[in-house]
């Protein structure tokens, strides 16, 4: 287990991740018209750290974020990583922080919550549509 974070490996999301923690999110918070956090897992099996950039909400002071791969069949990795070990680390901007993360399982809180994120990025209905699982939404609140 190594105590260095490993980025995405897709080279153009690596590379968002480099600019955002340069720049303190100066460049890569805001991204094609929604706003972006870097969430920090660590690997169920590997035990390594992982990290990865994604679109967010917020309810109150909570972070929202959609685990969609953009409708895969399969859930994506940092999503199972979280609900193996859910103290995770975001950042936000500049703001880099310990957190819990669950997965929403109120209906109404989901609904609501999922309308919200469809606000941030209308294509998590097509996501939605592509696959027969449904896409979870993680709550991430400061630890």
């Amino acid at each position: 287990m190594s105590s260095e974070i490993k980025d995405s490996p897709l080279n153009w999301v690596a590379d968002h991740i480099k600019r955002y923690v340069d720049t303190q999110g100066e460049d890569g918070h805001e991204w094609n018209g929604t706003q972006i956090l870097l969430l920090t897992t660590k690997g169920r099996k590997s035990g390594d750290l992982r990290r990865c950039a994604l679109i967010y909400g917020k309810d109150g002071d909570d972070f929202i974020i959609v685990a969609s791969r953009g409708g895969d069949p399969n859930h994506p990795l940092w999503y199972l990583n979280l609900v193996a070990e859910p103290q995770v680390t975001i950042q936000v901007k500049g703001d880099v922080f310990p957190a819990v993360a669950t997965t929403i399982t109120n209906t109404d809180d989901y609904e609501r919550l999922w309308n919200v994120m469809l606000t941030h990025w209308p294509a998590y209905a097509e996501y939605q549509q592509k696959t027969d699982r449904k896409i979870p939404l993680v709550r991430i609140s400061r630890a």
